[in-house]
């Protein structure tokens, strides 16, 4: 395959980083929307900005139920390879990383006492060119360090069998025995449209957050309104002295005489808006969020009077377990392709891919088993083992209760 070359690899990471920077802001809850409003003038909205973490908690929802256990039927000791690169950040950062830019990337160098470096580069710092078949790259690029403007000082271009460090345009070029590029790529959701993934954070629920953004800050607003609304006085006299807007706001009583010919004014208040309208324009932001993440209006906040059993809590998050465990098939697919070229660093050998095809990646389960459930499980046990003697053992066990 005819190599595209850096220059190209340097260009599509310029105009794919924007994106995947946005998608980051709005985890952070950084993003500030510039949408302009026909009743609020920007200064207003500035002092009333609002903050959502809806796109934060579709994220973490996920994340946070993305625990990985062990490599299974390990021949080649990869589990040992993970163990010496603090397993418990170095995962959960891969895993973050794909569900907010649709893929991370794990840059593999030589390590200490011959066990392999993994580093996890966010999609805004790297890219490649894809083979869809493996899920590995023919050749890739990524940005190793940048300078305080957020230009790249220390570049790496990767190759089979070579990775040529770029530092301020100085080349070094360092040769192993490994027959695909040291850079692999952890996607979520990949397909034949977008070979690099699917964000977790959508169109659609970037819309919902922006919306229920919306509806919070004119409440904000009328709030100010609700909570000093406006007055009037009919029949004042031109001549009359003036009153200070705020004495005559707070103040608990007021004095008006009547005039020369026994005359006053009459004081009035204008109509308060409602609150209501607001809270029920967010309640429906919340619900469309829901549905387009996974989560429920309790996940966002809206609690119900009712608590729900854990059989109901499950019920209710079955979209969410469903796209759990699609991530996880996809997780395992690329943490796959991360042991099997760490294995050929480390060995100094260039093993064939399908030699790591029976190596099974284990994952905790999604949602715990809670008491009642290990109970009814454990009575299924024991009765198809009574039937079919030693057709569950321990480590299946373990697999269907997730501790």
């Amino acid at each position: 395959m005819e190599k595209k070359g850096i220059e190209y690899l340097r260009n599509k990471l310029r105009a794919r980083s924007g994106r995947v920077r946005h998608k980051f802001k709005q985890y952070d809850m950084k993003y500030i929307d510039n949408d302009r409003s026909i009743t609020i003038s920007d200064e207003l909205r500035a002092n009333y900005r609002a903050v959502l973490g809806w796109c934060t908690k579709s994220v973490d929802s996920i994340a946070d139920r993305l625990v990985f256990r062990e490599f299974d039927d390990d021949v080649y000791e990869i589990n040992q390879i993970f163990q010496m690169n603090n397993p418990d950040v170095f995962f959960d950062s891969a895993i973050l990383s794909a569900l907010i830019g649709s893929c991370s990337f794990i840059y593999i160098s030589e390590g200490v006492e011959g066990i392999p470096r993994l580093q996890v580069i966010e999609a805004d710092k790297a890219t490649g060119v894809l083979d869809p078949i493996t899920g590995l790259l023919t050749e890739g690029y990524a940005v190793l360090k940048s300078d305080e403007r957020g230009n790249p000082s220390i570049e790496a271009y990767f190759e089979p069998f070579r990775t040529t460090i770029i530092n301020q345009g100085i080349y070094q070029a360092f040769n192993h025995n490994v027959p695909y590029p040291l850079l692999v790529p952890i996607i979520h959701r990949p397909d034949a449209v977008r070979p690099f993934g699917r964000s977790r954070i959508t169109r659609a629920g970037m819309y919902y957050q922006k919306y229920a953004k919306r509806a919070l800050e004119r409440s904000d607003v009328t709030a100010e309104f609700y909570s000093f609304p406006q007055k009037y006085i009919l029949g004042m006299e031109t001549d009359a002295e003036k009153w200070d807007t705020w004495k005559a706001t707070v103040s608990s009583m007021l004095r008006i005489d009547k005039d020369s010919d026994g005359g006053h004014p009459v004081v009035g208040q204008f109509t308060t808006s409602s609150m209501s309208p607001f809270m029920e324009q967010l309640r429906m932001a919340a619900a469309g969020f829901a549905g387009e993440s996974g989560l429920t209006l309790d996940d966002l906040g809206f609690v119900s009077d009712n608590p729900s059993s854990s059989e109901a809590i499950k019920a209710s998050h079955e979209t969410l377990r469903i796209m759990a465990k699609k991530a996880q098939r996809c997780f395992s697919s690329g943490f796959l392709n991360v042991a099997f070229l760490a294995c050929c660093l480390r060995d100094d050998y260039p093993y064939y891919r399908h030699e790591f095809t029976k190596i099974k990646v284990k994952w905790e389960n999604v949602f715990e088993v809670d008491a009642s459930g290990m109970g009814l499980l454990g009575d299924a046990i024991v009765k198809i083992n009574q039937a079919i003697p030693d057709y569950f053992d321990k480590d299946e066990v373990r697999d269907m209760l997730g501790r």
